[in-house]
């Protein structure tokens, strides 16, 4: 079960790998936080009045399109979008929104559907929210805070029986190794890189790139990738920094998408290849054993 704040957050993270997963027969969940009835249009030929009307529905059209290049099922949890607050001050945060809802009511849904679906690995982002949108935090903070109470049986005792999920991740995609790996790259082969500008003001930090504990090979599967992320034509531009590095040369030098391993209730030793390393049928068996 991967948990995202927006639609396209599930295409643009670590969607090789769950396209991967599915191939091999993996039954794999989507979450999505919110509608992203606040979310720019990043592609200038979207830009209409037609879609600005009706931003919320172009956007569940928008998700179902993934959902099936991807083979997932996917859950709306039903919060509405914070939009991303500019200016100096930021601006309060819209009346009603995902980040402004008490986290033991935005959790409630989340324990529900983990109880329901009953997943043995749940990814989200990690505390800074992959990037500060307050939908990635609050998102981080109730996928956390549903892994633990979805376990508890004295935690939303009316909303299923307790289920213990056996493994919790952090998305890391966008480490500054890998930034800096294909960065390299386009410049040996006389290419133009779209990352030049970006590392210049992007801080070095070693201790958090060390945090990568789970390395998944699927580069097969970047080509699945690509067409989920166009499936959202209102927020990538098939002409902008998504697509400008070839694929072959992705494959070739970077070839896994990047997780940290956060909690593991199995014997999962790192560095890992595999989300699923440690479960076995019996660790799966006992994962309900557990939460009780």
């Amino acid at each position: 079960m991967h948990v995202h704040a927006h639609p396209d957050d599930e295409s643009s993270k670590g969607a090789a790998s769950t396209a991967m997963y599915v191939a091999q027969g993996v039954d794999v969940h989507v979450v999505t936080c919110t509608g992203g009835e606040r979310g720019s249009i990043l592609n200038p030929k979207m830009e209409r009045p037609d879609i600005l009307a009706n931003m919320t529905e172009v956007r569940r059209q928008e998700m179902e399109r993934a959902r099936d290049i991807l083979g997932i099922t996917q859950h709306w949890l039903g919060f509405v979008d914070s939009g991303w607050p500019e200016g100096d001050p930021k601006p309060p945060l819209p009346e009603g929104c995902f980040g402004l809802v008490p986290l033991e009511e935005a959790v409630a849904p989340l324990v529900r559907l983990i109880r329901e679906v009953r997943p043995h690995v749940l990814t989200t982002y990690d505390e800074r929210g992959g990037y500060p949108h307050p939908d990635h935090v609050k998102c981080h903070e109730i996928s956390v805070a549903a892994f633990e109470a979805a376990a508890d049986p004295e935690r939303y005792p009316d909303l299923g029986e307790p289920w213990r999920v056996s493994k919790l991740y952090y998305h890391h995609s966008f480490n500054r190794p890998r930034m800096e790996a294909l960065h390299e790259a386009m410049l040996a082969h006389g290419l133009e890189s779209p990352w030049e500008e970006r590392l210049r003001e992007w801080k070095h930090e070693p201790e958090w790139d060390a945090r990568i504990t789970t390395r998944v090979p699927c580069s097969d599967f970047f080509g699945v990738r690509d067409q989920a992320l166009l499936a959202h034509a209102t927020q990538i531009d098939p002409d902008g920094m998504w697509f400008a590095i070839p694929r072959e040369l992705q494959a070739e030098v970077w070839p896994t998408e990047d997780f940290e391993l956060v909690t593991s209730y199995v014997d999962s030793p790192t560095p890992e290849d595999d989300l699923f390393a440690g479960i076995s049928a019996d660790s799966a068996d006992s994962a309900e054993s557990g939460a009780a």
